[in-house]
């Protein structure tokens, strides 16, 4: 039987809080907080997946307007028990903050998560509900369609905290909400050039 490592044990009984985070130096990077549990990245990530996720980013940096910024790997602190770390957010102002940990759910316009095997059921199903629950507007969930990049997007319904579907997009991303966005889908992972 193997020892579980001091700094896995939770502080409490209830479980983690989002702000112990901060205070978990031993933890590997991209640990999240889901429903007071910690979650980490466990197997190597896939090189389709990383150059997903920096060709998103170089793409929606180039066409952020004024006052918003897109970040890489940062959390979202949504309540006490759950700090999700997406792939891509875009947020509003404040601009960077060297010592941000986190940003708070009414600074966040845009959460991207490409999805890995291991983060697949967490992606698709948990995170897509409390991202929602939290009131992040806009929800993008990328999926690795025969080596291509295929984006569900979905957008918040506000009367009932819940997202709607607004697009499957395959070969390219479209659209105007939550900025002006046009992104050829086909050249963001190499070998697909269309």
């Amino acid at each position: 039987m193997t020892a579980v490592p001091e700094w896995m044990r939770p502080p409490r009984i209830e479980g983690w809080f989002a702000d112990d985070l901060d205070h978990l130096p031993e933890a590997p990077r991209h640990t999240e907080l889901i429903d007071g549990a910690l979650v980490f990245m466990m197997s190597p990530q896939r090189a389709w997946h990383g150059r997903a996720v920096s060709a998103l980013l170089l793409a929606l940096s180039e066409q952020a307007p004024a006052g918003v910024e897109v970040e890489r790997e940062m959390t979202i602190r949504l309540d006490e028990r759950n700090r999700p770390e997406p792939d891509l957010l875009a947020t509003k102002a404040p601009y960077y903050e060297p010592d941000r940990t986190f940003y708070l759910p009414d600074q966040v316009l845009l959460v991207v998560e490409v999805v890995s095997p291991e983060s697949a059921h967490r992606d698709r199903t948990v995170k897509l509900r409390k991202y929602a629950e939290a009131g992040i507007a806009h929800y993008w969930r990328v999926e690795d369609e025969d080596g291509s990049p295929v984006v569900h997007a979905y957008e918040i319904d506000g009367p009932t905290r819940s997202y709607v579907p607004t697009g499957i997009h395959r070969h390219e991303l479209r659209t105007t909400k939550p900025f002006a966005i046009t992104i050829d889908l086909n050249r963001l992972v190499p070998g697909r050039k269309g």
